[in-house]
Order: C-alpha cells, then structure tokens, then sequence
C-alpha cells in the first residue's frame, strides 16, 4: 500500500500515518499548483486530525544533475513550507466540530473549519481538510504474495486493498506567483511529513514516492545483513532532503537487496549492478522526494516521467508530481521490474473506487459504510 501502515509507530497511533501525497498543477486553473497530503488509513466518517501534530508539506528549488554525485537531482537549501494544525474539537456526539488552519513560509494563514466542503482562501492559498474517499488503489495482498512466493502474482483483474475506504486528507492551492519567489524552479522536490508540536520536534512519518517504504524498505528476506531489523520507523526520522549516517548503511543495504529482488522478478536482469554492486536505482529512491516542474501544465499520467527522462539523459516532457487518477503502482513496477523495456506491469487494479475529480476538493466523497479492512491471506506454492 502506498505509504499506509508504513511501520510500529504508524500502526500504533494512525492518526499521523501519511497515507499518500499528490502534487500536481491544476487541470482547470492556470498558473495554480494543489498538493494533497493523506492520513489515518481506514478512517471512520467520524474520524478527526491530532490536535498534537503538524502536517507538513516542504518544496525545495531542484535542478536535474545526472553527474551530481548520489543523486539525479540537486536539491537547493531554500524552502518553503505550509503548516497544517488542527484544535481540540468542540461540541458533543454527533454535533463535534473542528478547526484548523495552514501557514505558509511566506506567511499566509487560511483558517477552516474541518469537512467543510467550501474549504476556506486567502492571499493565494485555499484549503480543504476532512474525511475523503482514500484515492489509492492497488492490489496490496497480490504484492504481498509475491515478496513471500518470490513469483509475480498479480491477477489480470485484482482486487484493490482500499476499495471503499476513506482517509483524512489535506488539500491545498497554491497561487504559484504569490508563493514562490521569482527565479526559484521551474523543477521542486516536494516531501510530506508529520512532527509533533511540542517544544522538540520529533518526526514522526515522511512520504515521497509511493511504496517506498513498503516496498523496498520492509521486506526483510533479501537483506543478508539486517534481515532481523524492522527499518521503517528509523527511515521516518531521517529529513528527505539530507540522510544522515547513522542509519545510511543499513538503508542502502536493505533498498539495494529489495531492488535487486523486484528486477528479478521477469527472470532477467535489467539493471545491472555497479562496480560498487549498488543498483542503479539505490541513489533514486534514497533521494525519497517527488519531482514536479511548475512550468508545464497539467498532464494525466505523468508520474515518475521526470525522474524517467533524467535516468535516459533526455529532456522531461511533462509536469511530473502525481495527480490523483494516476496509476503510479504500475509504473513503479514496472520501472523496477524491467526497466520500462518490456510489457507494463499492472497489479490488475486501474482506478480507485470513485475517480477524482478535476475541481476543488478533487478527492471523492468519504464513503458512509467502509467495509471492515481484511487481513492478508497469502496463498505459497
């Protein structure tokens, strides 16, 4: 699953477990960037944002290097940042309201009251926050079956883990002009998070990519090093934009051993290992930030096309990000499993329960009776 469950501190406290992130300019409004960030996996329609947590979404200026050392992408020291908080609700039983508000480095403050379907606007920035439909879709027990199996088992038609299910999501407007000062991009590298409020700041879950976590951090079996070390919480400490040492082998390892073990899936290798037996993909997704360029316009299906182009030392066509209807879980297989040389991926799933809509607040409607979430069956051969 995209970043849902992602770790011990996540299942513990589900309320700052980032579900998902988006990032992509809008399809109806020129010169307008919205940025969607998810939490709570398997939200009741009753569920409400910790009062003890800001969610937090942090850009930063970015610039295509293939020759930079550890990375396809130079990420520049400026940044700018939108804070959400939320109150202790107030009221009782059925009539519990709560309100929010999102500040951005520059200043601006959009105060709301949560599931507000309006949302609420000012100075260039407009905010929705409340129970959605979750937007993700992907077959997360046929993914599962295959790291235990070590075989593809995804069925041609699958059978999504979140079908029906809601989340508490965020969702933002950016007038780009008025936030971003002049020079700065076209091209971003865009990070969630979640931290406490208190006087230290502790960071408590971080999203980049879809299914990084989940998918080359939390298998073990491939890790003939730290194959007895649960990982995820450590990599959630760690900010984005700069790794810090005292986890970076044990990271590198385990991404390395779990990239190699998604390529081989097709029965050959399409990414061949360097002089340092490091996977030509390592530096890519320890670089665990999303890629938008602000200058180009809206584009379906544009996920990972940036950091694809830059991989083949060709010029990006598209805006990058992710928006909401993209099936990213395809391409992410698929750029793992063969290199994009060979047929897609597909993990039979092609959209969500309700596909998003074009306008503001994009996501679907939460649904009133989600079906109580089932544990996965692997079935070994």
């Amino acid at each position: 699953m995209s970043d849902h469950a992602s770790g011990p501190r996540a299942f513990a406290d589900p309320v700052v477990d980032i579900t998902d992130m988006y990032a992509f300019p809008s399809p109806q409004q020129s010169g307008t960037l919205v940025l969607v960030l998810n939490v709570f996996p398997f939200a009741g329609t009753a569920a409400l944002f910790s009062d003890a947590v800001e969610y937090r979404l942090r850009l930063r200026p970015a610039t295509i290097a293939p020759n930079h050392p550890g990375s396809l992408f130079a990420v520049g020291r400026k940044e700018y940042t939108i804070g959400c908080r939320f109150a202790l609700p107030s009221g009782d039983g059925d009539s519990l309201v709560q309100k929010g508000s999102c500040t951005t480095s520059a200043g601006a403050t959009v105060r709301f009251n949560v599931n507000d379907e309006l949302g609420s606007e000012s100075r260039g920035l407009r905010v929705f926050a409340g129970v959605r439909m979750d937007p993700f879709f992907f077959d997360g027990r046929k993914a599962l079956e295959t790291i235990v199996t070590r075989k593809l088992a995804f069925a041609a038609q699958g059978n999504s883990t979140m079908f029906r299910q809601n989340v508490l999501s965020i969702v933002i407007e950016l007038d780009i002009a008025r936030t971003f000062d002049p020079g700065d991009g076209p091209l971003f590298a865009v990070v969630g998070e979640t931290v406490t409020t208190g006087p230290m700041e502790i960071r408590l879950e971080r999203y980049g990519r879809p299914d990084v976590k989940n998918l080359l951090v939390f298998p073990k079996d491939f890790d003939t090093v730290n194959r007895d070390i649960e990982l995820r919480d450590l990599y959630n400490q760690e900010d984005a934009f700069k790794l810090g040492p005292a986890y970076g082998g044990a990271l590198r390892t385990r991404m390395n051993s779990n990239l190699a073990f998604w390529d081989s899936l097709d029965g050959k290798v399409d990414w061949p290992l360097d002089s340092g037996s490091a996977h030509p993909l390592l530096a890519l997704f320890l670089s665990d930030f999303m890629v938008i360029d602000l200058s180009k316009p809206y584009a379906p299906d544009s996920y990972f096309e940036i950091e694809q182009s830059a991989l083949k030392r060709i010029p990006h066509q598209t805006c990058g990000g992710r928006s909401l209807n993209d099936d990213a879980i395809d391409t992410f297989l698929t750029i793992m499993v063969n290199g994009g040389n060979g047929p897609r991926i597909s993990d039979g799933v092609d959209q969500a329960t309700v596909r998003a809509s074009p306008t503001f607040p994009y996501l679907a409607p939460p649904e009133p009776n989600p079906p109580v979430p089932k544990a996965p069956e692997i079935v070994s051969n």
